[in-house]
């Protein structure tokens, strides 16, 4: 059996260290990438197999569909340090518009609720923020998650009109900081653990508020000491490997 290898010797490919086309991926590798809005973090999997040839890729933590930013994917024996990644906190900056709510907490599906949101003011937000989403918090993931209930994934129930009773989880809100706020809409950056839903997070701040709302963008800026301003694009990657056509190719992998 191939060594584990340790996350400060594996190679990590990224704008500053390019991936060599000749080099063994299968041997151990992880890759910054900058998910597309609209790809699935699968779809980011399979587009990566399609450009190394190598089946054994894994993420170390998905963004939903409409989120874009840094995807970290570990290839080969690599994938033995996922969960080194995934241990890492999160940073992202999320867009959020007050008024209305999903039944996906997020843009993915049509508003269901409205509540008025003239109340809400900037300052209202800071102390929610400091009093009820700073440190150790209690998250009920949102029924649109890939969480798993009896072998089905959550989102699959749901999209049948299906609820059913989730288990809390503990996450910790490392740092919050107002980006900008033109109301109904606010631009927030979050510090968080692992496990945080951002859009649970977008729905609870408006309840606090009394009023709705939902997620509307959502962007993963760093895992870790890891950015995304160092994350290859797609485009870039199937440059590097000659993968013409990537998006049709997908469906063929």
């Amino acid at each position: 059996m191939p060594r584990a290898i340790p996350l400060e010797e594996l190679p990590i490919f990224s704008v500053e260290n390019p991936p060599p086309v000749d080099f063994d991926f299968a041997d151990g590798c992880a890759f910054l990438i900058n998910k597309p809005k609209g790809w699935t973090s699968f779809e980011v999997v399979k587009f990566l197999r399609k450009c190394l040839d190598v089946r054994k890729i894994g993420h170390a933590g998905t963004l939903d569909p409409m989120a874009t930013g840094l995807l970290i994917l570990c290839v080969g024996n690599g994938t033995r340090t996922v969960s080194e990644f995934q241990e890492a906190d999160k940073e992202y900056i999320a867009e959020i518009a007050f008024g209305s709510s999903t039944p996906s907490l997020d843009a993915e599906t049509i508003p269901n609720r409205r509540e008025p949101f003239d109340h809400i003011t900037e300052s209202e937000i800071v102390r929610a923020l400091d009093h009820c989403f700073s440190g150790q918090i209690i998250q009920i993931p949102p029924m649109y998650s890939a969480l798993k209930h009896e072998g089905d994934p959550l989102y699959k129930l749901a999209r049948k009109g299906k609820e059913v009773k989730r288990t809390p989880r503990q996450v910790i809100i490392e740092d919050t900081d107002i980006l900008e706020c033109n109301l109904p809409l606010l631009e927030l950056y979050i510090k968080c653990s692992k496990g945080t839903y951002i859009r649970t997070l977008a729905d609870d701040l408006a309840d606090e508020l009394d009023s709705a709302g939902h997620l509307i963008g959502l962007r993963r800026i760093a895992i870790g000491n890891y950015e995304a301003e160092n994350a290859l694009s797609v485009d870039k990657l199937s440059n590097i490997f000659s993968v013409d056509n990537y998006e049709q190719k997908l469906k063929l992998v």
